[in-house]
């Protein structure tokens, strides 16, 4: 697993960006791909940890699972 920071996530949308702290780059977040109960939303800034896959116009975060700090 790696972790990073949400760099925005439009909750309207249900997708945003995490920056990668090993690949440094933004990587494709979708709201499915949240590992919580309940709504699953992200905040800005917060940490997060995740895998990551190909997908068609890059790497995308996948299992993400928000850090309670």
């Amino acid at each position: 697993m790696q972790t990073g920071k949400v760099k925005w996530f439009n909750n309207a949308k249900g997708y945003g960006f995490i920056l990668s702290e090993e690949h440094n780059e933004d990587l494709f977040a979708h709201y499915s791909a949240i590992q919580s109960d309940g709504y699953k939303s992200l905040k800005a800034g917060q940490t997060v940890e995740f895998d990551t896959a190909p997908g068609p116009k890059g790497l995308h975060a996948v299992n993400i699972k928000p850090i309670s700090t």
